[in-house]
């Protein structure tokens, strides 16, 4: 089958793996490597009125494009190789192109012959690098229609090519799109701009092109603040983080318990909420709170607040048990029961002095358990690289020792809009030991109680077995990740992604394949298998043989566990860099985890990249919670909308796939781009990220109601109002999941849809933009 055809999936899929009864199996590893998959989760719109209206706007016959359902991406095991086709389409889906989730059963084969070849396709995308030479040749022969696409790994977004396959990464397409701006060289083109950028000002952290979030500047500006007076600390000691006025809880209660050790902007945060300066603007999660009507999920509880509730088990000197999420089976399984027998326990039960953050290196070193949720791991690894991050999901205002009452909280994205989980201190454990997930240091308790309120937040810790980091990764950001195969990926795409990504205040982290059968091996060049990194700055130096990219990368170990190869510390290719620039540069040579390595290197050594995209809502909020006014160290930003929306068969609007005539009568979201008057591509184009997010589903695992397959399209308005009918329309960007593409400025319609007519589900359409837009 065609990988043009390859653009729908569930809202967790895309990924050639399966993480959780699947082909790839992440439980028992004690790692985070291996996920070849980060799909997103996440985008846009604005709905016009008419999707939900009885009437019907016209049909999709005519259609050039029949879809197979696995396209859409089956729902964790729906793996169905019968042919979808209707109406007068010419052009036939398969679900197999619409993506693999959680599939429970083992994957078909493809069965690409029996596919017909695509016609008249406007975008024409390589299935591997190797064939990006003839794609651009391809493309140079159709007629020019203006647009861009960018697609990575994550999306499967439809890539034109002939006998394509679900191997097929899309990497190809990005390099259209992404080098857009750098004046047609390739990937010296790239390489030449870098200095620019950060002659421009791009390179204010002094090491090279970065910004404040990569850089990890915030916490060298947060301790400016502390040092110079210029926050003044008002409801904790700035010495100890101790908070003024304290109750003692860990005594009243005889639990044991040792303070938090937290960081300069740790501390910074704990004021700002003790003293009011910050309050944040979250709901209180409550367990069907929101659901669809008509599946089990109307609201059972009432909400908790975390403030409330602790001081009321203070007043009467009772430990927390939370009703909502108890412990007992019904907290850990639905389906499949624990092979040993779980005994809850309080952590002063497990541990003589238990502590929820024991200090800024150990907070790094987080392990798996026996549960498969490999992907949350990397995510959480991937969190604790910022404090400004980290701190937003662990709120620093809780401990074993101040105020204990044995009630936590944690904080999360969930479906547009933050909420706050409130649970009981009480873990699974066996044998005195915690089964789950658990930090390196044993008496630190972060790490398990995060992810208790995870899986509080999903329904239970067995709906917590396959995902995708990405997934996690929005929930503890509320920004939207793409994810990059490095083994796959076209190195003047990736650079270029990570000159753009470093110019919009994204954060960027690598990492390389665990090995299964060692945990956290070291190779002999210094780097570590199964452990995150972070990028944090890119730079270019001139070199005997020509002007090379260098990448500064950290280990959050902070250690001496760092590269050892070309360009590491103290290495002999140093001394044909000028001193001058080695100075501006800031290199250091000491072992704390932080060295440089040229971009060939990197692309070798390691496998997998994320790059997570922050909007200026987060940068916002982030502003408030330390005190650094962001917009004035952050130039260009990501402006984001979204909008919840339903597929309802009995309102009209579950027109399934162009494969159906009732595809037109989908919900149909419509925006109006415009092109920054700064855009840091200077093309006269726009850059948008789209993406579609099926909600509930992870939820209703234990209703056996899967994921079902969906994708989008999206097409150009010329007169900005709702589609009647796609006849001879091609689309400017299709998807299964997530896009990045490039268009000139003016109105789109975003169709999202399920491959099946008369599917019912609930979805959060969101977009990132590189200028504020209009929705209509």
């Amino acid at each position: 089958m065609s990988d043009e055809d390859e653009y729908y999936d569930e809202d967790n899929g895309g990924q050639d793996e399966d993480y959780g009864g699947g082909d790839e199996d992440c439980g028992n590893q004690q790692d985070y490597g291996n996920q070849d998959d980060y799909s997103n989760q996440q985008d846009y719109g604005n709905q016009y009125g008419y999707g939900n209206e009885q009437q019907q706007y016209g049909y999709g016959g005519n259609n050039d494009q029949q879809y197979d359902q696995n396209d859409y991406g089956g729902g964790y095991g729906n793996n169905q190789q019968q042919q979808y086709g209707y109406g007068n389409n010419e052009q036939q889906y398969d679900q197999d192109d619409y993506g693999g989730g959680y599939d429970e059963s083992e994957e078909p084969e493809e069965q690409e012959e029996e596919d017909p070849e695509p016609e008249d396709q406007d975008i024409d995308y390589s299935d591997d690098v190797e064939n990006s030479e003839d794609v651009v040749e391809d493309e140079e022969e159709e007629e020019d229609d203006g647009y861009t696409q960018v697609a990575a790994h994550t999306n499967q977004a439809s890539d034109g090519t002939e006998g394509g396959n679900n191997e097929s990464h899309g990497m190809g397409s990005l390099i259209k799109g992404a080098m857009d701006g750098f004046g047609g060289g390739g990937f010296d083109g790239v390489v030449g701009q870098i200095g620019s950028l950060i002659s421009e000002g791009g390179g204010a952290s002094g090491g090279g092109l970065s910004n404040i979030f990569s850089s990890g500047g915030m916490e060298s500006i947060v301790g400016n603040l502390i040092s110079t007076a210029s926050h003044q600390f008002f409801g904790i000691n700035p010495a100890t983080g101790a908070i003024i006025g304290a109750i003692a809880g860990n005594i009243i209660f005889q639990m044991g318990g040792t303070n938090n050790s937290l960081s300069s902007i740790g501390k910074v945060v704990l004021d700002n909420i003790i003293s009011g300066k910050f309050k944040r603007d979250i709901q209180p999660f409550t367990p069907g709170g929101g659901g669809p009507p008509g599946l089990g999920f109307q609201q059972q509880f009432q909400p908790i607040n975390f403030q409330a509730e602790r001081q009321r088990c203070l007043d009467q000197r009772v430990l927390f048990e939370d009703p909502q999420f108890p412990a007992n089976n019904s907290s850990l399984y639905y389906k499949t029961p624990p092979e040993d027998p779980i005994v809850w326990k309080r952590p002063g039960e497990i541990y003589e002095n238990p502590q929820l953050i024991v200090g800024e290196k150990s907070r790094f070193d987080v392990k798996q358990g026996a549960l498969g949720d490999c992907w949350l791991l990397a995510a959480v690894a991937n969190l604790t690289l910022r404090d400004e991050l980290f701190y937003r999901v662990v709120p620093p205002d809780q401990s074993f020792t101040e105020n204990y009452a044995g009630i936590f909280h944690f904080q999360f994205w969930r479906y547009g809009q933050w909420v706050d989980v409130v649970i009981d201190d009480r873990l699974p454990t066996v044998d005195g030991r915690l089964c789950y997930m658990r930090s390196q240091e044993n008496n630190e308790f972060w790490s398990a109680l995060l992810e208790k309120a995870y899986a509080k937040l999903y329904g239970g810790y067995e709906n917590l077995d396959g995902g995708t980091t990405a997934e996690a990764l929005e929930d503890f950001t509320g920004g939207l990740t793409e994810f990059f195969d490095l083994e796959k990926g076209d190195k003047s795409t990736i650079l270029a992604m990570l000159v753009r990504g470093m110019q919009m205040g994204s954060l960027f982290g690598c990492s390389i394949d665990a090995d299964e059968n060692v945990k956290e091996a070291q190779l002999t060049n210094g780097l570590v298998r199964g452990h995150a990194y972070s990028i944090t700055a890119i730079q270019t130096v001139n070199t005997y043989s020509g002007q090379i990219p260098l990448l500064r990368i950290r280990n959050p170990w902070g250690n001496s566990k760092e590269w050892n190869g070309p360009w590491s510390d103290g290495s002999s290719e140093w001394n044909q860099v000028d001193p001058s620039q080695r100075e501006q540069m800031n290199v250091q040579f000491a072992k704390d985890g932080e060295f440089w390595m040229s971009f060939d290197d990197f692309m070798s050594n390691f496998t997998q990249m994320e790059c997570c995209n922050l909007s200026a809502d987060v940068m916002d909020e982030i502003s408030e919670m330390t005190g650094v006014e962001i917009h004035d160290k952050q130039r260009h930003q990501w402006v984001e909308k979204q909008e919840d929306g339903e597929w309802n068969s009995r309102q009209g609007t579950a027109g399934g796939c162009q494969n159906n005539d009732t595809y037109i009568q989908n919900p149909q979201y419509a925006t109006a781009f415009q092109v920054p008057l700064d855009a840091v591509e200077h093309d006269g184009k726009c850059t948008v990220i789209a993406a579609v997010l099926q909600k509930y589903r992870r939820e209703m695992r234990s209703k056996n109601l899967d994921n079902l397959p969906i994708g989008f399209s999206v097409y150009r308005s010329e007169g900005g109002g709702a589609l009647q009918s796609i006849a001879g329309q091609k689309p400017v960007a299709r998807t299964k999941v997530t896009v990045r593409f490039r268009v000139p400025p003016g109105q789109y319609v975003i169709v999202p849809c399920t491959f099946d007519a008369y599917d019912d589900a609930s979805f959060l359409l969101r977009v990132f933009a590189n200028a504020e837009f209009q929705t209509k």
